[in-house]
């Protein structure tokens, strides 16, 4: 059995699988029995009652019990007495009218070049692939535009997303940006008018840097670019990352954004490729480009969370790595919350839902440091499926009065989450909300999830890998890097 909030070890195909402890795993265990008891009490069939409100409610409920048995009583998820059973009561938290606008998405071209040029096995690894459960006969079919948008627009509140890249070259890529336009305007000849976002990769340190640049020209020329995607960790082979700030890759390359009037850089920050040099996955350099380049918005995705380093309160003598490394750059360059830089969640909420103190801390670091105005939600969807488990225990989630009082964090109020789930990334992306809402009102896509909430059938399932294994089985379908 499946449940509707995923507490497991999936990664988005960026770093290895993070193991589940024994206390989370029985957590699970115990959330599968009491789903089948409060379906019994409730007279719903099972699956009726994972898809409720009530059923998410459960498993919430469950968690914050071992937590509290943990000792992990940073943050926690609340939840109004009877809302395991009762969907109006369990709606009163878990339900929401916010605008949402998630800016790390992802989907795959199940027929573009990558799949020709990852290499001899391929066909055999697919075969193996234990995630490809999906009911379709070819595994990559599962992280299609297709599924992408029943995962992203159907079986979540999502309104608008960006559509992003993983590292790699474009002819190990899996997805290129003529297939990512394709699937905008799939979405715009559903009358979902912006409702998708495209970013375009850049590899600055893949030389010569002259075609890179010119790559960007020809992206800004031919499609409707929002935002630039890099990698500051990934290196060609043989070769190295590189810093924002560096003269003879950093700079020319945010120069050119700057040059070609779409001044919003997304840089991958934290989680560990596995491969590459550790020093360029930190945030040591993010204040630096900030600070030389005021006019720039500058995305760090993953807000520089590093899995492997707990999260706690800030300390800047040891801000090395994590999310202490982004504040402390920013405080080394005065750079003030709320300026030009921006937190971005992927991946990283969804890794502290397993440890409401780290979450607490991380967020409230964020939140204060940053800038409230400039923290953004983001998913890594669809590796992890449909978004709507992130989004329901977000809305719950709370820090602990204890530590906001004793390290400035805030409340996380209704209106703060507001900012967070979209209302801060639509003012880094110019989008006019209240038309946003009334166009996504109206819009087939808006219709057809009208119709599609009577009866919906979420499948409750992850797509990235679970294992080292299949890690490392993703890692070889195109050309052995990560992502």
């Amino acid at each position: 059995m499946t449940l509707p909030i995923k507490i497991d070890s999936t990664s988005n195909g960026e770093f290895t699988p993070m193991p589940l402890p024994a206390p989370l795993r029985a957590a699970n265990a115990e959330a599968r029995r009491r789903a089948v008891e409060h379906a019994g009490r409730t007279g719903r069939s099972r699956r009726a009652f994972l898809s409720s409100l009530a059923g998410a409610a459960t498993v919430l409920t469950t968690l914050n019990e071992s937590f509290a048995a943990q000792g992990l009583t940073g943050g926690s998820f609340r939840l109004l007495p009877d809302a395991v059973l009762d969907d109006q009561i369990a709606q009163a938290t878990l339900a929401g009218d916010e605008f949402i606008f998630d800016i790390q998405t992802h989907l795959v071209d199940p027929q573009g070049p990558w799949r020709n040029n990852a290499g001899r096995g391929f066909i055999e690894a697919l075969r193996g692939w234990p995630q490809g459960k999906c009911g379709k006969a070819d595994v990559a079919e599962c992280y299609s535009g297709d599924a992408f948008i029943k995962e992203v627009f159907l079986d979540s509140d999502t309104q608008v997303a960006v559509l992003s890249f993983v590292p790699a070259p474009p002819e190990f890529n899996p997805l290129s940006l003529e297939e990512a336009d394709r699937v905008r305007r799939l979405v715009d000849r559903l009358e979902g008018h912006q409702r998708l976002f495209l970013h375009a990769m850049v590899m600055p340190n893949l030389p010569p840097l002259a075609v890179q640049l010119a790559g960007m020209e020809r992206a800004a020329a031919q499609w409707p670019i929002a935002a630039w995607k890099v990698y500051t960790q990934w290196a060609p082979r043989g070769g190295k990352g590189w810093r924002l700030d560096d003269p003879r890759v950093g700079i020319p390359f945010l120069e050119k954004a700057r040059a070609l009037k779409i001044p919003i850089v997304c840089i991958h920050k934290g989680f560990p490729l596995g491969v590459g040099d550790y020093e360029n996955s930190t945030c040591t350099d993010v204040g630096v480009a900030a600070k030389l380049f005021p006019d720039i918005k500058f995305l760090i995705y993953h807000s520089g969370y590093d899995w492997q380093r707990r999260e706690g309160p800030y300390n800047p003598g040891d801000a090395r790595a994590g999310i202490d490394s982004l504040v402390k750059s920013l405080q080394d360059n005065g750079i003030a919350p709320n300026s030009n830089v921006y937190a971005e969640l992927g991946s990283t909420w969804r890794a502290v839902m397993r440890d409401p103190t780290q979450g607490a801390h991380l967020l409230g670091k964020l939140l204060r440091h940053v800038g409230e105005r400039n923290v953004l939600w983001g998913t890594d969807s669809i590796w992890y499926g449909s978004p709507q488990d992130q989004i329901m225990a977000f809305r719950a989630f709370q820090i602990a009065p204890e530590l906001r009082e004793r390290f400035g964090y805030p409340e996380l109020t209704s209106d703060l989450k507001r900012r967070v789930f979209g209302l801060n990334a639509a003012a880094a992306y110019g989008i006019d909300v209240p038309a946003q809402r009334k166009r996504a009102a109206a819009d087939s896509i808006g219709q057809v999830k009208a119709a599609y909430a009577a009866d919906p059938r979420p499948t409750f399932a992850t797509y990235g890998p679970r294992t080292p294994a299949e890690f490392a089985t993703l890692a070889r379908l195109h050309g052995g890097w990560p992502g």
